[in-house]
């Protein structure tokens, strides 16, 4: 695959290398790494499973420092690409599998994993123009900007042991509110989040922890 502008930023101790096409790495998210490998410590034994992985920067920084194998899954062909260079450049290939498919598809029906992290798309379309520099595919949340966030809860349904977390970073405590009761209508409850900025249009996010029912 040819290289366009391939750029590389260091990210919990790991070298990610991205280029234009996938969303560059934030660096508060690795408030959510981090705060998955302390999960990881008292977890069942199994790998953990990222959604929406991007560039991988995320999933590949909680099982180095966990020791955990991971699935990574995205629907971009780039992501993945990115995310087998990093896997592999940080010498954590060995333990990790990278799925280019859809959240529906991506998973087999019998996997269970031991926690589940996702940094879904969660803006507006209709306000997708006021970040030119970042790939749509990455960053358009649908109308309401929350679809993404919504089929990674549900994709985590029954993929998780009973009170295993889910991780799912947002953009505001608004948005994080509107997917908590949606999904604690399936079972899941809300266990605490962890703010990495002040939100939209500044230098972070919110991360919340959901917990399988």
């Amino acid at each position: 695959m040819d290289m366009i502008e391939r750029h590389s930023l260091r990210f919990a101790g790991l070298t990610i290398e991205h280029d234009r096409r996938v969303l560059e790495p934030r660096p508060w998210t690795e408030l959510q790494s981090r705060w998955a490998a302390e999960l990881l410590e008292a977890a069942p034994d199994g790998p953990l499973v990222e959604l929406c992985s991007g560039a991988g920067h995320i999933g590949l920084a909680a099982a180095s420092l966990s020791g955990r194998s991971i699935v990574c899954v995205d629907l971009d062909p780039v992501a993945c690409y990115f995310t087998r260079l990093n896997a592999d450049g940080a010498d954590l290939g060995h333990r990790v599998e990278v799925r280019e498919g859809s959240l529906e598809t991506s998973l087999a029906d019998d996997e269970v994993f031991a926690l589940a992290i996702a940094d879904p798309p969660w803006v507006v379309t209709t306000e997708v123009t006021r970040f030119p520099d970042d790939p749509i595919l990455a960053i358009d949340g649908g109308p309401g900007g929350l679809d993404v966030a919504h089929a990674c809860v549900r994709a985590c349904q029954g993929h998780l042991e009973p009170g295993g977390s889910l991780l799912l970073q947002l953009g505001d405590d608004d948005q994080v509110d509107q997917v908590a009761a949606t999904a604690a209508e399936a079972g899941w409850q809300e266990q605490g989040r962890r703010h990495a900025g002040a939100g939209i249009g500044t230098s972070g996010g919110v991360v919340v922890r959901l917990l399988h029912p």
